[in-house]
């Protein structure tokens, strides 16, 4: 029988809302890991630390399609994304 994966697309955000769009299948490892600054690049670099959107998927295939999608559009597209699920900003991983 086989396993039963999810895939995150997530964008997460720093003081400045410099935005990262992501794709992981462990959403609580992968925020931990910008949060504490593990993975040198980006992430590190902008000191991006605040989880601000989140979709979860069933197969590997859908969540690529989709994070491909969000990387392309325009900043304001994002920021509308954003603001729509969450427009307070919160950080979605508070209490984690």
């Amino acid at each position: 029988m086989p396993v039963s994966k999810t895939y995150y697309i997530h964008i997460m955000t720093n003081q400045s809302r410099t935005l990262y769009v992501g794709l992981t299948n462990n959403i609580l490892r992968r925020v931990l890991e910008h949060k504490t600054g593990l993975i040198e690049g980006f992430t590190h670099r902008y000191n991006i630390d605040t989880l601000v959107y989140v979709e979860s998927f069933g197969d590997v295939d859908s969540a690529i399609a989709r994070e491909k999608q969000i990387k392309n559009w325009r900043r304001e597209k994002k920021l509308r994304l954003i603001n729509q699920e969450n427009p307070d900003w919160r950080d979605l991983s508070d209490g984690w």
